[in-house]
């Protein structure tokens, strides 16, 4: 599962820091829905299935671990970070007893915020289903680096494994060769001209789907190329 598929629901009443948090999360490539209040939360659990909840404690209409008891007691098993500005141990108490896994409290650094994120949808399994990522006909285990084509293993070398990735990783997206140089090449890019990122594709093309019957890389004009 890639990140864009893991959705994070946010309750913050304050609408600045609600905005940076989902401009922060977004930008770490998640699914951020935003609330101002728990009133309409419950109802878009019901209809989708996010992967975290991240709650302030002082809102407006019930107090954010009263909300998450309720969810507890629902049956909602949605893991819980709450941001709050109660760092008494008291508090910190009553909120992993409602139901919280992890408290952050205000002010925090955004750096902070998405490593604990991050740490927790590790720990509730969200991101271990990013071990696997399919399209089509192509199967990558990013754990081991092998690349299944109809099922059947296809070697690559650890440049195109990258590249390939790359490409998995922003499908339909038009990418410059600037930014693959960036991401696949790295501090080596600087040596890699246009012509040998063209090579490198073509390569790579022949291996995936050498009778191009899947027609993966689409040039686009100006920019770069497009992997559908």
């Amino acid at each position: 599962m890639q990140k864009e598929n893991i959705e994070i629901v946010i309750i913050e009443d304050e609408e600045d820091i609600l905005e940076l948090i989902e401009y922060h999360l977004s930008k770490e490539g998640y699914a951020v829905t935003g609330f101002l209040s728990t009133e309409n939360v419950e109802q878009f659990l019901e209809e989708e299935s996010p992967s975290l909840l991240l709650l302030d404690r002082n809102l407006p209409g019930m107090e954010g671990s009263e909300f998450v008891s309720s969810l507890r007691k629902t049956g909602y098993d949605i893991p819980v970070i709450f941001l709050t500005a109660k760092d008494q141990e008291s508090d910190l108490e009553s909120g992993f007893e409602a139901g919280a896994d992890d408290y952050m409290t205000k002010p925090f650094s955004p750096k902070e915020l998405t490593l604990r994120v991050k740490a927790l949808l590790k720990r509730s399994g969200a991101l271990q289903k990013q071990s696997r990522l399919k399209y089509k006909s192509l199967t990558m285990d990013l754990l081991k680096k092998d690349l299944y084509v109809d099922g059947q293993a296809v070697s690559l070398t650890n440049l195109e494994f990258n590249l390939l990735y790359t490409f998995m990783k922003y499908i339909d997206k038009p990418l410059t060769r600037d930014f693959l140089r960036d991401e696949v090449w790295g501090s080596d890019g600087d040596g890699v001209n246009d012509n040998a990122v063209n090579v490198a594709i073509n390569r790579l093309k022949n291996k995936i789907d050498p009778e191009n019957e899947q027609n993966y890389f689409h040039p686009v004009w100006g920019v770069g190329y497009k992997f559908s």
